[in-house]
Protein backbone atom coordinates (compact mmCIF):
# COMPACT_ATOMS: atom_id res chain seq x y z
CA UNK A 1 0.00 0.00 0.00
CA UNK A 2 1.74 3.20 -0.99
CA UNK A 3 1.51 5.74 1.88
CA UNK A 4 2.15 8.65 -0.52
CA UNK A 5 -0.51 8.41 -3.03
CA UNK A 6 -2.76 8.25 0.20
CA UNK A 7 -1.28 11.16 1.44
CA UNK A 8 -1.39 13.30 -2.11
CA UNK A 9 -4.90 12.24 -2.09
CA UNK A 10 -5.57 13.43 1.09
CA UNK A 11 -3.56 16.57 0.46
CA UNK A 12 -5.94 17.05 -2.80
CA UNK A 13 -9.07 16.68 -0.70
CA UNK A 14 -8.41 19.57 1.90
CA UNK A 15 -7.12 21.73 -0.78
CA UNK A 16 -10.82 22.28 -2.13
CA UNK A 17 -11.42 24.78 -4.27
CA UNK A 18 -14.58 26.84 -3.37
CA UNK A 19 -16.16 28.61 -6.33
CA UNK A 20 -17.64 32.00 -4.93
CA UNK A 21 -20.96 30.27 -3.79
CA UNK A 22 -19.49 28.57 -1.48
CA UNK A 23 -20.12 25.49 -3.42
CA UNK A 24 -17.39 23.12 -3.31
CA UNK A 25 -16.11 21.83 -6.57
CA UNK A 26 -16.98 18.20 -7.62
CA UNK A 27 -13.14 17.45 -9.35
CA UNK A 28 -10.28 18.00 -7.43
CA UNK A 29 -7.24 18.03 -9.72
CA UNK A 30 -9.34 16.24 -12.96
CA UNK A 31 -10.44 13.69 -10.77
CA UNK A 32 -13.17 12.94 -8.86
CA UNK A 33 -14.38 10.89 -5.97
CA UNK A 34 -15.61 7.73 -8.40
CA UNK A 35 -11.83 7.81 -9.61
CA UNK A 36 -10.37 7.85 -5.81
CA UNK A 37 -12.69 5.28 -5.04
CA UNK A 38 -11.61 3.27 -7.86
CA UNK A 39 -8.21 3.50 -7.38
CA UNK A 40 -8.34 2.90 -4.00
CA UNK A 41 -10.13 -0.43 -4.16
CA UNK A 42 -7.67 -1.16 -6.93
CA UNK A 43 -4.53 -0.62 -4.55
CA UNK A 44 -6.29 -3.09 -2.19
CA UNK A 45 -6.77 -5.12 -4.95
CA UNK A 46 -3.36 -5.00 -5.92
CA UNK A 47 -1.94 -5.58 -2.48
CA UNK A 48 -4.46 -8.44 -1.60
CA UNK A 49 -2.84 -10.36 -4.80
CA UNK A 50 0.41 -9.48 -4.12
CA UNK A 51 -0.26 -11.14 -0.78
CA UNK A 52 -1.83 -14.58 -1.61
CA UNK A 53 1.27 -14.67 -4.20
CA UNK A 54 3.39 -14.25 -1.46
CA UNK A 55 1.69 -16.86 0.33
CA UNK A 56 1.71 -19.81 -2.37
CA UNK A 57 5.29 -18.47 -2.48
CA UNK A 58 6.38 -19.50 1.09
CA UNK A 59 4.17 -22.87 0.50
CA UNK A 60 5.91 -23.97 -2.30
CA UNK A 61 9.12 -23.02 -0.95
CA UNK A 62 10.12 -20.68 -3.69
CA UNK A 63 10.12 -17.63 -1.82
CA UNK A 64 13.92 -16.28 -1.38
CA UNK A 65 13.63 -13.32 1.28
CA UNK A 66 10.84 -14.60 4.27
CA UNK A 67 10.86 -11.73 5.79
CA UNK A 68 9.69 -9.56 2.45
CA UNK A 69 7.08 -12.22 1.63
CA UNK A 70 5.55 -12.09 5.16
CA UNK A 71 5.56 -8.38 5.21
CA UNK A 72 3.41 -8.31 1.79
CA UNK A 73 1.13 -10.72 3.89
CA UNK A 74 0.56 -7.71 6.74
CA UNK A 75 0.40 -5.58 4.37
CA UNK A 76 -2.44 -7.20 2.50
CA UNK A 77 -4.24 -7.88 5.67
CA UNK A 78 -4.20 -4.35 7.32
CA UNK A 79 -5.03 -2.59 3.47
CA UNK A 80 -8.36 -5.07 3.73
CA UNK A 81 -9.01 -3.86 7.85
CA UNK A 82 -8.28 -0.36 6.53
CA UNK A 83 -10.85 -0.54 3.99
CA UNK A 84 -13.19 -2.71 5.41
CA UNK A 85 -13.32 0.20 8.14
CA UNK A 86 -13.68 3.23 5.85
CA UNK A 87 -16.65 1.18 4.28
CA UNK A 88 -18.47 0.47 7.91
CA UNK A 89 -17.74 4.16 8.40
CA UNK A 90 -19.50 5.16 5.19
CA UNK A 91 -22.00 3.29 5.90
CA UNK A 92 -23.07 4.42 9.20
CA UNK A 93 -22.91 7.98 8.29
CA UNK A 94 -25.37 7.19 5.12
CA UNK A 95 -27.81 5.51 7.88
CA UNK A 96 -27.09 8.35 10.51
CA UNK A 97 -28.66 10.70 7.67
CA UNK A 98 -31.20 8.45 6.20
CA UNK A 99 -32.49 8.80 10.67
CA UNK A 100 -32.59 12.41 9.80
CA UNK A 101 -36.22 14.36 9.87
CA UNK A 102 -36.33 16.82 7.67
Amino acid sequence: MNLSSIADSIGSITNKQVNPLNKVDTKVNNQTFDNMLKDAISEVNGSQVDGYKAMEGIATGSVKNLQEAVQKIEEAELSLKLALEVKNKAVNAYKEVMRMQV
